[in-house]
């Protein structure tokens, strides 16, 4: 069984394509992505189009949530740019997206040779941050509390793998904003046997400069666009 595991795609659509594009070149059977479909990117339709068509596994992300959810959203703006871009996904985005949004899981289950794998976007039971940076007997709880020999999680933006005594933890990075130092769109490729398990970090090319040209032209904040071309922030959004 080889699964492509991607996450933070952030309305980006030619990452996205060229994620899936690779994956499937290297022949990933089913392609699970963590959550934040949309958010910070320029494309939240064709971005959520596409998934829907190639029928990805999606997870509900912070991002989307908010832009799904009215409950949701902040009471009181946020420090930056995340909630004037959300703003603005909410007056673009097609209702039918909309309708897709609110029917994602905040988690999900898949069964593998070698045994379940949980996915989220953030923890798991709701769509904040899982702490990567606890030690392994902190992150062995959480497999054991999950009954899981594999925890799928995003929202950093930046890829991380730990294999444990008691399984594996990895996040896969962000496909459409990546924030560890190089632009690109992130991906997993996870490899399953009756006799092992295998990752593979890795990061494909996408024409960053036209997305980062669309930002700028729907008039979305400019430190967005600089994040796209760097792999990270200029400054925090």
């Amino acid at each position: 069984m080889i699964l492509g595991l991607i996450s933070d795609v952030h309305a980006n659509v030619l990452a996205l394509e060229a994620a899936l594009g690779e994956l499937k070149r290297r022949g990933a059977e089913t392609v699970v992505c963590l959550g934040d479909l949309v958010g910070y990117g320029p494309s939240p339709n064709e971005t959520l189009e596409l998934l829907r068509q190639e029928n990805i596994i999606c997870t509900l992300g912070a991002a989307d949530e908010q832009v799904a959810f009215e409950f949701a959203r902040n009471r009181q703006p946020r420090v930056g740019v995340a909630d004037e871009i959300l703003a603005w996904t909410r007056s673009v985005i097609e209702p039918e997206h909309v309708t897709f949004l609110r029917s994602l899981p905040v988690h999900l289950r898949l069964n593998t040779p070698l045994g379940r794998l949980r996915a989220c976007h953030g923890t798991l039971d709701a769509c904040s941050s899982i702490d990567l940076d606890q030690d392994a007997a902190g992150l062995g709880e959480l497999l054991a509390e999950q009954r899981c020999q594999v925890l799928a999680v995003g929202n950093t933006h930046v890829p991380f793998y730990r294999a444990l005594s008691a399984g594996w933890v990895v996040n896969p990075g962000s496909v459409g904003l990546s924030l560890n130092g190089e632009p690109g769109a992130d991906y997993a490729l996870l490899t399953f046997s009756k006799t092992g398990f295998g990752v593979e970090m890795d990061k494909v090319e996408y024409d960053f400069a036209a997305v980062a040209f669309d930002i700028v032209a729907w008039g979305l904040p400019q430190t967005v666009a600089e994040a796209v071309r760097r792999g990270r922030m200029p400054s925090k959004v």
